[in-house]
């Protein structure tokens, strides 16, 4: 599996509930990556997504045994995402956040594809900053781009443990 996320220059991913910093260039991306698979998110992230996201299947983690949406697979624990996910291929599993989830899942991930943000607006959800966790090592990198005097750039990071071999040994 993988993760897919944009984050300021100080790992923030969000303030409220909402990404803080919305780059059309990044929605893009995200949508080409994640096209055909399946997501794991956060009933918040979910929500802040506006609506359902075609060609995907999502699975939203949520403490809410009440909570129900159109067009999504509800699950209540890790084991219960991790059971619907069994028969998909690993690179075909995106985590898209929040927070709880990113940390949650991050161990398990091979791969995270990091939109990185030169701005630090104000943030109370965070991604782990993978520049200082020594297992993670920069594979791909693309070019500086910039919108609306925002400096943004692509970063593919790999996890050097390869968490998969252990997470779908069993299949």
């Amino acid at each position: 599996m993988n993760a897919v996320v944009a984050v300021n220059s100080d790992w923030g991913i969000g303030h409220g509930g909402k990404q803080t910093i919305v780059i059309p260039e990044d929605r893009r991306l995200f949508k080409k990556l994640t096209d055909g698979g399946t997501l794991i998110v956060g009933r918040m992230t979910f929500e802040d997504f506006g609506g359902s996201l075609p060609n995907r299947k999502i699975i939203i983690l949520t403490r809410d045994s009440g909570y129900t949406a159109d067009y999504a697979v509800i699950k209540h624990s890790i084991d219960g995402a991790l059971s619907e996910i069994a028969d998909t291929p690993p690179e075909k599993v995106f985590v898209v956040g929040g927070e709880s989830i990113y940390r949650q899942f991050l161990p398990m991930c091979l791969y995270a594809y990091v939109t990185k943000i030169e701005s630090a607006p104000p943030s109370d959800t965070f991604f782990p900053n993978l520049d200082e966790l020594p297992h993670w090592e920069i594979v791909g990198q693309e070019q500086i781009n910039e919108w609306n005097d925002i400096r943004f750039s692509f970063v593919t990071y790999k996890n050097m443990t390869n968490p998969q071999t252990r997470l779908f040994s069993d299949s």
